[in-house]
């Protein structure tokens, strides 16, 4: 009787992201990872929420796809050493273009920190997250802000972080954090 090996709490991809089975990723043809990432169970990503062209019978968009199709672009990119906390939820911005409903890209730089129980990052249009940023828990990134690199959003007297030591430390076969 042949026994087969259990199932690891996570799924590691190719480029070193670290995926647990209990997240929910919908429309993953829509959500780009860049490479050693974590998204922890109960994290959602909505990469179904996909920008679309206005519906129109003789309308075809640039890729070939008819009026009302989305486009063949990403949703939700998320760079390298980011890590999405247990039970947070990610979607992309929305807003009226052209007068029909629409979403934008939702695009994360490096080494973004996303809390745990976030049940809502509301990330404004054209707003932009750049590298090593730690985004807490219940925030709201208004349109057009810029968050510089190594800020913690809202503002607080958090200690700092390192993504790269938090990131071996999940998973399957963790290693243990450097004393």
């Amino acid at each position: 009787m042949s026994r087969r090996p259990l199932r690891g709490e996570y799924i590691k991809t190719d480029t070193g992201n670290k995926v647990a089975r209990k997240a929910t990723l919908v429309g993953t043809q829509n959500i780009m990872l860049g490479g050693k990432t974590v998204i922890q169970p109960e994290v959602m990503i909505r990469g179904d929420l996909a920008r679309s062209v206005p519906s129109s019978s003789s309308t075809v968009s640039s890729s070939g796809a008819a009026g009302g199709a989305p486009l063949n672009n990403t949703a939700v990119a998320i760079r390298r050493y980011c890590f999405l906390s247990r039970g947070c939820c990610l979607r992309p911005p929305e807003r009226l273009y052209k007068g029909a409903f629409t979403y934008m890209p939702l695009q994360m730089g490096d080494h973004v920190y996303v809390g745990p129980g976030t049940v809502r990052v509301v990330v404004g249009e054209f707003a932009i997250i750049k590298d090593y940023v730690r985004i807490l828990d219940e925030t709201v990134v208004p349109l057009n802000m810029v968050i510089p690199s190594f800020s913690i959003v809202p503002e607080g007297g958090h200690e700092a972080f390192e993504l790269r030591e938090l990131y071996k430390t999940v998973g399957n076969n963790p290693q243990p954090a450097p004393s």
